[in-house]
This record gives C-alpha cells, structure tokens and sequence, in this order.
C-alpha cells in the first residue's frame, strides 16, 4: 500500500520529514518497505537561478535575435543570445546556466550564435516544464532577488511516497487518515508538535438538502448489510478531475479516469471507505435492493466475464437483476460513463465474512473487497457519503435529489472494555503512568466511560473492530508507546524445556538431506486438492475426503488423502515443459474422514504425516554408463538405504500387494510387531497417471512418518569388533517358478543359515528362449562366516547342500 507524504499532511500538520514519518509509522506497527521521493518537475530545474536583465541589444546579425547582459547577483554578467520578442533590460527572469538539464533531457551549453557567445538561456514556461506557453521569456516580478534557485522562487515540491504493509488486523491503516491518526498519537506522546485536521465535518445538512423523488433503497437482507447509506445527484457533468486530486491519485499509482470515478477513488484512499457510484438512470424502477442472490444468477462485471453467483452472495440490484458483487466488483451495465447525467453513490457497511467468501469463490480481489472482508469502520460510510458528494457538486455540479436513503439494521454498538492499569502495567513488563496511557488512548480515539486510580471503563473506536479485551487494548497502548521503550530486565527468567531424544525435527531433516544428497529435489504442495480425484478409488475413498466448507475454488475443495497426487500434478507441470526425468520427495500431512464417526466431532478426522518419494523418465546420457529408466527396483534400492541408517530391514517385515487401484505393482510393508504400514512402494496405475495427463512410467513410496520415527526410537546403536576371521562367499543358479519371490528365498536361507549365513543377494535374473515357459533363473549370492573360528571347505559345503535341499524341497528349485 501507498501513502503520499503530501497528501498525508493535509491532515497532520508536523514538520516530520518523509524519512521520519516513515520510521515513526514502522514504531507503531505499520511495517514500511521503502520511500520514494520525486520531484514535481523532473531535475528540480537544478541549475536555473532568478537572473535580471542589465541590457539588451539588437543582434547586429540577426533581424529577431537579441544580445543581452544578465546578472546572477554574483559574479560577472554573462551574454545571452535570446529569440524572446518580450525580452528587454530591467526584467527580472529565469536563466538556465551552463550545465542545467531541462525537461526533455535538454542540456545547456556554452554556444556561439551567429558569431556571438552564448552563455545559457533565458527561458519561456514549455522550456521549464511549468506551462505550455511559449510566446515569450518568462518574466518575473520585480522583487525577485536574483540569484535565487528556480524551484526556491516557484515552491516547487519533492513528493515522497512511503510505502507500506498492514497486517489482516490493521484494516484502519489503510488510508491516510487512519495513518495520519496513529501518527498523530505517536507525535503527541513524543513530544512532536502537531495538529490533526479530519478530512470531513458534519455533512447531514448537505444530505438531506434534497428536494423531490430519488432512487429509493430496500435492503432485503440485512444481515449481509448492516448499514447501506446513499444520495440521488441530478445534473452532473462528467469529465476530468482537478488537476490538485489528480496529482493526488497519480501520486500513490492510482490514474485518473473521470470526476466522478476519481472521486470514489480519492475518498477510498483518503478515508478507507469503498463506494460505488451508479448511473441512476440505469437502474431499472428508481429503486435499489440489496440481497442475496439467487443460486447460479448470472452478472456481468466490469472485466466484461459473465459469473455465475451463489446464493450466499450479496449483490446490489434493481427490480429486475443484479447490478453489482455488494462489496466487491461492479457491473458493467450499471457504471458511469461519459454520458452518464444522473447518479446514486452508495457507501455501505457490509459483513466481513459474506464479502471474504464472495470475494474467494469468485477469484475477486479489489481495494473494496481487501477493506470490507477485514472489516471496515461501520460508522464511517455516512461520512465518507458526505465527503463524495460534496466532492461531486464542487467538481461536477449537479444537486442532490431526494431523501437521504439511511438503511441501518440497528445502532453499532461499540466495543466495552475494563482496564486494570497495574494489570496492563504487568503485561507489559514495565511501569507506566495511567496518564501516559489515558492520553494514548485518547489520541486514538477511546472514549472513557469511567476512570479511577486502578482502572477505567472504554469504550474501543469503531474502526479498530479486532480490539475487544482488555489485551488487545495492551497492543495499542504498547505499539504508539514503543515496544523499544520497554527497558530489559537485569535478571531474566526463563523455563528450559527438554530435547526430546530422539529428536523428530532432527530425525526429520536428516531424512531430508539423505535423499537430497542422493539427486531427490524437494518439492512442496498445497494441502488442499481437487474431490474428483478420489473418484471411484478404494484405498483413498471420495467419502473419506475432509471437505471445505468455503472452498477457494472447485480445484482445491478438499484435504489431501496421500501426497501421492500432488505428486502427479508436478510430474504434470514438469513433463508439459519437457522436463521427463525426476527425482523428488515431500514431507507434509495428510487427512481423512473416519467411516462411521460423528461428522460434527474430532474425532471423526484423522491427521498424519508422511514422506513420499517419486521417480520417473530416464537420466541424462553418459558415456559412462548407458542409460537407466526409472523403475521399481532402484526405488527399492533408495528406501532399503534410508531404512538402514536406522537398522530396519525390510526382508524382517510382513508384506503384501499393494492395492491395485493405486499401484500397478508393488508391496506394502507393516512396522514388525505391528499390524500398521511403514510402506507402500511400487509402481503408479497407468489409470491413476491418466488422471493427472502423465503418460510416462511413475515409481513411488509414501512412507509413514509415525511408523517410521517408531522404527527410529526401537534402533540402539551398539558397538561390535571387527570380524576376526575370512568370510567365504559363494553362487547358486537355481530355475525357479514364477511365482516364487527372492523375499521368501531369503527369508527361508536365514533360517537354514543360522549363525554362519551373513548376506544373501540377488545379483542375476534370466528369463529366455533357454528354460522353460512360466520359469525364470535367479543367481544367488551368499556370505558365509563363523565369527568364532576359520571355516573349514567341509563347513562351507555342509551349509551350501543343506540350502540347495531346502530350496528343492520349499520351492521345486532345480540347480543349473
């Protein structure tokens, strides 16, 4: 946001610079980034002085041209050629010296005219950028003192924008008078003089001055509308704004588009009030009514889009169709125009929470709806309707016709508040005097019901509609008084609190760099995710989706149930961009609806985390090594690492298929000792992939946090030696059928092993024209050792016969 430093001082007088209005505003909570100043006529005219003509002769080459002396009132005359037919001796006139650059990048030099030197330049108003006459110089006063800089002798001004960020609570701020009174506090207590002057007096008279029939207001659903203020101007005329309040609005990046236009945006920015100004002969049967419209209603807005309203909207209507989004956006049949002659201008008070939905299902953002969804001042509409009216008749003429339309559901009540000043004393953490805070309150414009030496009764001002606690008052008082003013204790006392060991965060981060460190690229997406994805899925149901009540829009309307999906959508994205191959990972929560749970309860959700780690496509090409699309069993490889850097092994856990509407294939993997999934790992449904436009092959695995960070709690670290004696290592060919998993071979050569089988590994699977159909070869690895003695060719044997029978026995393997 932006506020003219200028425009600012219209209300609070001070001698503050820009750079000090700036840090006193970041002192009392309104967070500035930056101050940018610019000058009224560009340069400044640096280097054009006051100078007076000593004399003035013809050019004795030129039948038009002048050869004149001028002084600067220091230093010696200098000559002049001039083309001014106004130019004469004893004029007091604006010189341009060598050196200065005007408007238009025009800069002077020491030149030769017709023979004569030339020592700058007498100049007309276009030249300086103050006019558009060119007729002649420039002729001053008498009683300029020459010498005098230019911009000195025509006040010109340095305008300074500061800009500036507001919290969702400091609605207030966002105009230069809610601005101007903070500030005004702040230089009262620090001792700064100041004058604060409202922008607007009492404007009732002029309010109801009208005479005859106006447009008449119903407002049919007050609960969306508390307050509705409007007034009838017959007679306008339509054109462009004073040059003073286009400066104004240009000043802080706003253009100019008509009087009347500008008007609503100049009381916007000056006051914080929205309006809106409709042409009166376009509403149809003179009469307004503001309510709710009626489910799937079409408008037209501003932007030429046709929307389809919900009936929790409210619109401004006439007695045939909606003319505008209440609060947010207007319609594009019911503006003003250049030929516009009559108008109605609304200001209104509409509820924060109706304009907040309106403003999100319909992906409408304006400076009235940024105002009314965090709650603007419900007692200033009348006032800012008075300002814009006034504003309308000086600038555009016209005269008010009618009644005064005043549709208010009932009084706003403001805000009653006890204070216990040694309780504030002790929230702040130092002493203050009831009297320095009496009188900060008082400046931001409290009302005291009752005081006493302990305490007093307030009453908060309308505009501050977040202070309702005796806390929230401590915010006040602390921010214009000065969170810097509240000295550090000497001793400071504080509770230290136990590390959890392991620590989550901890085991959490180093998680996230492993997989860093091993080419995954963290990615992060939005929680909220699209119903129809869920559609006909069994493991992830529709009905299990946690819903939005007030969805942003229809592609975000429910919680995530897996970060599976957010997934496909990046694969997506980047695929669309002709990036193929990726490696990424995710950490973040996922939700779900419990069957059979009271909806209304808590404890019908449930809420856990996970990480889930995706490849796909193939890396780039080497000429080391040939290219490795992406497929289940590197992603094995990359989840069997992370597992056992905290000694979990996943040939120890029970497994089975992975759903089949999820994963085309692949295992879920349960924590040992307990029926709860660590892991799902496998390959994506190509019809799952279909839903999100991905077309190439997808491995995933989503782990679960909480099973997971068990895992890390079971694993002790214990020392062992280093093995004593020589490991021997030896292969097997078996012909298996199909149907036998390398898990189960495993697991059955550890439990014939016993003590001395240390490794088993697949390194070889053959399928091929050279065994037979429904078979395949597995080459077998195994490391023997006894880690009490050196192991005999006779041990070794003994062992390797002994799996090779089990493996014919367990299986129907046949050794190659």
């Amino acid at each position: 946001m932006k506020v003219s430093y200028s425009w600012l001082k219209d209300y609070l007088k001070c001698d503050l610079t820009p750079a000090e209005v700036a840090s006193a505003m970041t002192a009392i909570g309104i967070e500035v980034d930056g101050v940018e100043e610019s000058e009224e006529i560009p340069g400044g005219l640096a280097g054009v002085v006051v100078a007076e003509v000593l004399t003035c002769e013809p050019h004795p080459d030129s039948d038009h041209l002048h050869v004149t002396t001028v002084s600067t009132g220091s230093g010696e005359p200098l000559t002049v050629v001039c083309g001014a037919p106004n130019v004469a001796a004893g004029q007091k006139v604006l010189l341009a010296q060598i050196g200065t650059v005007l408007p238009g990048d025009f800069k002077i030099k020491k030149s030769k005219i017709r023979g004569v030197e030339s020592f700058g330049m007498i100049c007309a108003e276009d030249e300086l950028g103050i006019g558009s006459s060119h007729e002649g110089i420039m002729v001053l006063p008498q009683d300029a003192v020459p010498g005098t800089p230019a911009n000195e002798f025509l006040h010109l001004k340095t305008e300074a924008v500061i800009e500036y960020e507001i919290t969702a609570n400091r609605v207030d701020a966002a105009s230069h008078w809610g601005v101007a009174r903070d500030l005004y506090a702040w230089c009262r207590l620090n001792g700064v003089p100041c004058e604060l002057v409202p922008p607007v007096g009492d404007c009732s008279a002029l309010l109801s001055s009208g005479s005859g029939e106006g447009v008449t207001v119903e407002v049919a659903a007050p609960d969306g509308a508390p307050c509705y203020t409007g007034v009838t101007i017959r007679g306008i005329k339509p054109g462009p704004s004073p040059e003073w309040m286009q400066k104004r609005l240009l000043s802080i990046g706003s253009h100019p588009i008509n009087n009347i236009v500008d008007i609503s945006n100049f009381v916007l920015f000056e006051l914080g009030q929205p309006l809106h100004t409709f042409d009166a002969d376009k509403i149809g049967g003179s009469r307004i009514v503001v309510r709710r419209a009626a489910e799937g209603e079409p408008i037209v807005t501003l932007d030429g889009v046709e929307r389809k309203l919900r009936s929790s909207d409210m619109v401004i209507a006439d007695e045939s169709r909606p003319m505008c989004i209440a609060g947010v956006f207007g319609g594009e049949d019911s503006g003003v125009s250049n030929g516009t002659v009559n108008v109605f201008v609304e200001s209104a008070y509409f509820d924060p929470s109706s304009i907040r939905r309106t403003s999100k299902s319909q992906g409408l953002h304006t400076d009235a709806s940024f105002r009314f969804e965090r709650g603007a001042d419900p007692l200033v509409p009348l006032r800012a309707l008075g300002r814009a009216v006034s504003l309308i008749l000086e600038c555009a003429g016209g005269q008010i016709a009618g009644p005064l339309q005043n549709v208010c559901a009932e009084p706003f009540k403001r805000c009653r508040i006890e204070l216990d000043y040694q309780r504030i004393c002790r929230l702040i953490g130092k002493e203050i005097e009831p009297s320095v805070m009496e009188s900060i309150l008082g400046d931001l414009g409290y009302e005291f019901e009752s005081r006493s030496a302990e305490g007093a009764v307030v009453l908060a001002p309308s505009y501050m509609v977040d202070v309702t606690r005796e806390c929230d008052v401590v915010e006040e008082i602390l921010r214009i008084y000065g969170y810097n003013n509240v000295e550090l204790p000497g001793r400071m006392k504080m509770s230290v609190s136990p590390t959890p060991n392991p620590d989550p965060e901890a085991i959490r981060n180093n998680i996230s760099n492993f997989l860093a460190s091993n080419g995954f690229t963290e990615i992060m997406n939005n929680s909220l995710t699209r119903k129809a994805y869920f559609s006909g899925l069994k493991t992830f149901p529709e009905d299990a989706c946690v819903g939005i009540v007030n969805p942003l829009s229809q592609d975000l309307n429910v919680m995530r149930q897996t970060l599976l999906f957010g997934a496909l959508e990046t694969v997506a994205y980047n695929a669309n961009r002709q990036v193929q191959s990726l490696k990424t990972f995710e950490y973040g929560n996922v939700y779900r609806k419990l069957e059979g749970k009271d909806a209304t309860k808590l404890e019908a959700y449930e809420e856990h985390a996970c990480f889930c780690l995706v490849l796909t496509g193939t890396p780039e090409r080497s000429w080391k090594a040939a290219q490795a699309p992406s497929d289940f069993f590197r992603m094995k490889g990359y989840v069997e690492l992370l597992l056992k850097r905290y000694g979990a092994d996943l040939y120890q856990m029970r497994s089975e298929a992975a759903p089949a509407d999820i994963w085309s294939e692949g295992s879920v993997y349960f924590l040992p000792g307990k029926n709860r999934a660590l892991l799902t790992i496998g390959t994506v449904a190509p019809s799952l992939c279909r839903r999100f436009g991905v077309k190439q092959n997808v491995v995933a695995a989503e782990i679960d946090w909480n099973s997971l960070f068990e895992l890390v709690r079971r694993d002790k670290v214990a020392f062992s030696e280093m093995p004593r004696f020589p490991e021997v290592r030896r292969d097997l060919a078996l012909l298996l059928d199909e149907g036998v998993a390398y898990a189960d071979l495993r697991a059955a050569a550890f439990r014939q092993g016993k003590k001395l089988l240390r490794q088993v590994t697949l390194f070889d699977v053959y399928r091929g024209d050279k065994i037979p159909q429904g078979k395949k070869q597995y080459a077998l690895g195994f490391v023997i050792r006894d880690d009490e003695r050196t192991l005999s060719d006779r041990d070794t044997e003994a062992l390797m016969e002994r799996l090779l029978e089990m493996f014919k026995k367990d299986f129907g393997a046949q050794l190659r």
